[in-house]
């Protein structure tokens, strides 16, 4: 267990762009090189599940009922709602990942990625994953094979409003090359665990 908090890396993009496949990536390098001190914060959903997708593993689904009553409970950190589904932050696992000195890594919407950050200010960094062109993000769409295409245009619509907020968020990442975006990601965490203002007591223990 850590002396200290973890980082919370709050990862948005619009759908399609690959957000699960990267972090999953560095979920596999941090763990590679120190085994335990990453935690994958899991988002409650209301929308249904996609092919072999289960429950409490790629999200926890629940009725748009179970959902409004964990509002109200205090269960949920953060939450928001995206073509038509509420997706929100379960507060008792991120809490006690955050208290054993674990990095949080999210898949986020925007809004949740900026409540994070709100909350936990020092303790969190956001970052918006682009695709390469908007033609690939398409592609990547398509190849799900589980979307009407009036949904597909949807999406788009509201990536390219996504994207125009990437300028909210302190770094962006190109999804171009998953290994590459993942080390970008890396790169990331490095840096802001070496900042001055989180480690200005190691310096005055030298004095």
């Amino acid at each position: 267990m850590s002396d200290f908090r973890g980082l919370i890396v709050a990862v948005s993009g619009p759908s399609g762009v690959g957000k699960g496949t990267v972090l999953a990536r560095v979920e596999q390098l941090l763990e590679q090189a120190n085994p335990g001190s990453v935690g994958h914060s899991i988002s409650v959903t209301t929308r249904a599940p996609r092919g072999e997708e289960k429950d409490g593993v790629e999200y926890y689904f629940r009725t748009k009922e179970e959902f409004e009553q964990m509002i109200k409970d205090g269960k949920i950190v953060e939450y928001d709602k995206y073509v038509e589904n509420y997706y929100g932050t379960p507060a008792e696992p991120l809490a006690e990942m955050v208290g054993k000195g674990q990095d949080v890594l999210f898949d986020i919407t925007i809004e949740g990625s900026l409540a994070l950050n709100r909350k936990f200010d020092v303790d969190t960094v956001t970052i918006f994953i682009l695709p390469p062109t908007m033609e690939v993000l398409e592609k990547r769409l398509r190849g799900r094979g589980t979307e009407t295409e009036d949904k597909i245009m949807k999406r788009l619509d509201q990536a390219r409003s996504e994207i125009r907020r990437a300028g909210e968020f302190e770094y962006l990442v190109v999804n171009d090359d998953v290994d590459k975006a993942a080390r970008e990601i890396l790169a990331i965490i490095t840096a802001e665990k070496l900042k001055a203002s989180k480690n200005i007591n190691t310096a005055k223990e030298l004095l």
